[in-house]
């Protein structure tokens, strides 16, 4: 398991710098809680210092890329600081919100690119990919769990119940077309099964 070290905590800096003020959506949980679990969940699986750091990062990236950053100012404030190797990995793993053509996606699109661009992703992107959902959705199920109004959960997403628990399905399903057939894949799918029987109750 890779262990503590100068460079994760040094992303981990950056990341609650950036993610100041942010909390997990409907709740009050500091934003830095996903990443940081994101992160543990990768540790856990044996994965690179440079794929911790990438999970550390991703929703920076995103967050980046959707307030307009170009391809040129991520890498002298990213990827100068932490390697191309690390920004590669999250840029693979980001919802675009405009295509390469300058078009604006719908949601469905953006799934749909987002499952599409897996194919030529690295493995250490796939291991972000599916560390990020697994926290999400064992999230959402530990939510689930705890209160008595489960209408307030499914009510933080874009789209409904069935919807949310498709996402994660598709998720699992595209990282074993593509041949990503570590376990964490297995852990998704279970998570996923879960939180379809939890919203059932």
């Amino acid at each position: 398991m890779t262990g503590y070290s100068d460079r994760i905590n040094h992303a981990f800096a950056f990341a609650a710098k950036h993610h100041d003020q942010q909390v997990r959506k409907g709740t009050k949980l500091p934003y830095l809680t996903h990443p940081a679990n994101v992160a543990l969940i990768l540790a856990r699986y044996g994965c690179s210092e440079d794929t911790i750091v990438a999970g550390v990062l991703h929703d920076v990236v995103e967050d980046c890329v959707r307030d307009g950053w170009t391809r040129e100012m991520l890498q002298e404030r990213i990827g100068r600081k932490f390697g191309s190797a690390v920004l590669e990995t999250v840029l693979a793993v980001s919802e675009r919100r405009i295509d390469d053509d300058g078009v604006e996606l719908s949601y469905d699109d953006r799934k749909n690119d987002y499952l599409e661009r897996l194919s030529l992703a690295s493995e250490d992107a796939l291991w972000v990919c599916a560390a990020d959902k697994v926290h999400n959705a064992n999230s959402i199920l530990s939510d689930l769990r705890r209160t008595s109004f489960p209408e307030t959960v499914w009510g933080r997403f874009s789209v409904d119940r069935d919807g949310t628990v498709r996402w994660y399905r598709r998720v699992g399903v595209r990282l074993r077309e593509i041949g990503f057939a570590a376990s964490i894949v297995d852990e998704l799918d279970a998570a996923s099964r879960d939180l379809d029987i939890a919203g059932r109750g």
